[in-house]
Formats: C-alpha cells, structure tokens, sequence
C-alpha cells in the first residue's frame, strides 16, 4: 500500500486488483468499509487491510474445509 490514509475507489480499484463492480459490491455488503466526504466516496487504508485480512481468513478457512473433508 501506499502512504495515503483515504483511497478513492479508483485507487482501491488498483490497489487490490479488482473491478469498480466488485469494490461497490464489496461496499455495498458490508465487506469493505468507507466513508464520505461531500459527494466523494473514500476508502480508509485500515479498511483495506481489514478486508485483506478477511479474504486471508476466508481462504484459510476454505482449506482447512477441504482438509478435513
């Protein structure tokens, strides 16, 4: 990541490789936090290395699902 605190999506698009639909839907669920300021949506770096940290525990997760099966 880089030094900036607040991510416009765009940013956050490059930042976790992922489309301007899956980062709204991402929002939209609840997954991936935001704020607002006017009019501007703005994607806290935290939020990011939250959401980072999910996906790791979601993936873990699923493995030792398919360990145990």
């Amino acid at each position: 990541m880089t030094g900036k605190e607040l991510h416009r999506v765009t940013d956050a698009m490059a930042v976790l490789s992922l489309s301007r639909s899956v980062i709204y839907e991402q929002l939209r669920s609840g997954r991936l936090r935001s704020v607002r300021v006017g009019r501007t949506r703005l994607i806290p770096a935290s939020a990011i290395a939250e959401y980072i940290a999910l996906l790791e525990r979601e993936a873990a997760d699923t493995d030792d699902y398919r360990a145990a099966s």
